[in-house]
């Protein structure tokens, strides 16, 4: 499917409204074009997303069905999957060297995975809740739903510094799930269909991704309140980008289009 998508950009309009009623002009929008569609469990609450060594990983969410997943992305099945014990709400997960590190919402506890065998190496602690985690050479980077994303240190995962993220000066609070794309981190703004396009150094949003319409609600799973989107998964040997969201039937391959202020 080959979907060119160029929306009104209700959802990054008024989600910038909240912010900055008059500045947000300054921060460009970008629409998608849909390259490809895959299959996604519908059952997945999903938290985290991303890939290793050409591999997709998934952490779903909720107490009693929380997982880490290795996900065949041509048909959606699950091909490798480690429960987390019962008394654990999963959140966000993403790949640090040879491990995978996870978090959980309201446990004030994370796990340090062997990317092959899911087996539990060590686990750490941190204040706060836990909700999405992303990484690059150096850093760990994980939200906690408000406007600061904490940087973690890659060996130890203690907290070294945070990044404050503004939209022109103005805070961008329910940062959710994360990734890193060619130098920029990606969040998920819970509860819309926006991601923001965020400058790590400065904590400026420095674009809108505005996903309306990509999977319409009557679309998305039995609870429309929960299946909101969420997962940003980038392959970089290849530069694709991938979405999805909670209890979604699908997942997306998409590009992004700079949409013209008319």
């Amino acid at each position: 499917m080959n979907k060119l998508a160029f929306f009104p950009l209700a959802a990054a309009l008024s989600l910038s409204a909240s912010f900055v009623p008059q500045a947000q002009a300054a921060i460009p929008i970008y629409g998608f074009v849909v390259k490809n569609t895959y299959p996604h469990d519908p059952q997945a609450f999903t938290q985290g997303l991303f890939f290793k060594d050409g591999h997709l990983y998934e952490s779903t969410g909720q107490k009693g069905q929380s997982s880490l997943r290795r996900v065949d992305l041509k048909t959606g099945k699950v091909l490798q999957k480690k429960d987390l014990a019962p008394e654990y709400f999963g959140e966000g997960s993403t790949a640090v060297g040879d491990n995978i590190v996870g978090l959980t919402w309201q446990s004030n506890v994370g796990f340090v995975y062997d990317a092959k065998t899911f087996s539990l190496k060590s686990r750490f602690n941190y204040k706060g809740e836990g909700w999405g985690l992303a990484s690059d050479a150096n850093a760990v980077y994980m939200s906690d739903g408000t406007p600061e994303i904490r940087v973690l240190d890659p060996k130890t995962l203690e907290e070294k510094r945070r990044i404050r993220v503004n939209a022109e000066g103005k805070p961008v609070p329910q940062l959710n799930e994360l990734e890193v794309v060619d130098g920029q981190l990606y969040a998920n703004v819970w509860g819309t269909d926006v991601i923001a396009r965020i400058d790590p150094a400065s904590g400026n949003v420095v674009g809108w991704i505005d996903l309306t319409g990509l999977l319409p609600p009557d679309k998305r799973g039995t609870s429309n309140v929960d299946a909101v989107l969420n997962g940003i998964a980038y392959e970089p040997k290849g530069k694709h980008l991938y979405v999805t969201g909670k209890l979604w039937p699908k997942l997306f391959e998409i590009e992004l289009i700079k949409l013209e202020r008319r």
